[in-house]
């Protein structure tokens, strides 16, 4: 093994002591977040796992049924505040356990892969650190988003917790060896937020559009999609609303989040909230929709490239990621605000334009897991 000239800088306020991940030196191990939930990062995690099957993969929490059932053909080693139930259930009242549990975290491996969200890039390692950044840390850089919805209380305790999370979290950038980003718009938050010049690696999309498909009781093809947690920042309030202008069109909501019942009260009757589906069933949504509705603050444009892999178009939000994976005319069309009546007018635009199925999936074959595993491989092979 290249001995790598390397300078690191230790986190502030680390506990003495340590989680030692494992006692042998292998050539690559991972670590991500929490797995909770069923998310894009998740997948991107689960993804990396699947390209490196002999790899650890280190985590805060992990509830095996509430998250992609896929991580159980791997070894998954948590930390100590996994213990605790009521964490696992709710990750955001771990908020203020996740910097010193990682900080704890000692990984023992020629090249780690942190999937970071703003947790895993603070794990201690013994080799080369690369980190894969979703998004700096919402909860500390884009608050507002973030505690949209929540009580005063949430935000009193994240305005306490804010400044000695920013510290810890910019000197846990500072111990990574190489950052990539999923995207544009993080490359820019990256370089605001750490000063640091990322590149771009755009995440896996791979929804397996050849698996089997399961339509979910009650749905009919013809409807839009809306395929989101459903969490403020999200929006999805506003895209239902939306419909409620749109009587001759169908919405079908995918989706779980603290908002479920009070989005599914104030539902119009053409709108339909399924809550989480197995894969089976998503495929099935997928290729049974007119297109996809997104109007979510996204880091990442995931659900634009899982329609366009089924060639379905996408009217999203002009923001974030988006911008990266929807070609305006071509794969989709935008609305400049998450309000009702840009949505409405941007569905109309959808459904009334003609689209290349083609195309589309052409489009969605730039996101293939194998080139997001050459990439990521590309940059493991530069360190060993």
């Amino acid at each position: 093994m290249r001995i790598l000239p390397l300078v690191r800088r230790e986190l502030p306020g680390l506990a003495s002591r340590t989680v030692t991940a494992t006692t042998a030196r292998p050539p690559v191990a991972l670590v991500h977040d929490y797995l909770t939930q069923r998310g894009g990062a998740e997948r991107v995690a689960l993804t990396l796992a699947g390209g490196y099957p002999d790899a650890v993969v280190h985590t805060s929490l992990y509830d095996p049924e509430a998250t992609f059932p896929g991580f159980a053909d791997h070894e998954v080693r948590t930390l100590p505040i996994d213990r605790v139930r009521l964490l696992r259930d709710h990750h955001r009242l771990a908020l203020p356990f996740l910097a010193p549990s990682f900080s704890r975290l000692r990984v023992d491996a020629d090249v780690t892969i942190c999937s970071s969200s703003g947790w895993a890039h603070g794990a201690r390692t013994s080799g080369a650190k690369i980190v894969y950044c979703h998004n700096p840390a919402r909860w500390l850089y884009q608050t507002e988003q973030y505690l949209m919805g929540s009580s005063r209380l949430a935000g009193a305790g994240m305005a306490v917790l804010r400044p000695p999370l920013r510290r810890w979290d910019r000197a846990a950038a500072a111990t990574a060896d190489r950052y990539l980003v999923n995207s544009r718009a993080v490359r820019a938050r990256v370089a605001e937020v750490y000063g640091i010049d990322a590149d771009v690696v755009p995440p896996p999309v791979d929804i397996g559009v050849d698996g089997p498909r399961t339509p979910p009781a009650g749905i009919d093809p013809g409807y839009l999609l809306c395929v989101s947690r459903l969490m403020a920042y999200k929006n999805v309030g506003a895209v239902i609303e939306a419909f409620r202008s749109l009587p001759d069109e169908r919405l079908v909501v995918v989706g779980t989040g603290p908002l479920a019942e009070e989005l599914a009260a104030a539902a119009p009757g053409n709108v339909t909230i399924l809550g989480r589906v197995e894969d089976d069933e998503l495929r099935w949504l997928y290729g049974a929709a007119r297109g996809l509705v997104a109007a979510s603050f996204e880091d990442f444009g995931l659900t634009p490239v899982e329609a366009a892999a089924f060639g379905k178009p996408t009217a999203a939000l002009r923001w974030g990621g988006f911008l990266d994976t929807i070609v305006e005319g071509t794969t989709g069309v935008f609305f400049d605000e998450p309000e009702p009546g840009p949505i409405a007018d941007a569905v109309r635009s959808l459904v009334g334009a003609d689209w290349s199925a083609d195309v589309l999936v052409g489009h969605a074959g730039r996101y293939a897991p194998d080139r997001f595993l050459a990439s990521i491989g590309a940059v493991v092979d530069s360190f060993r």
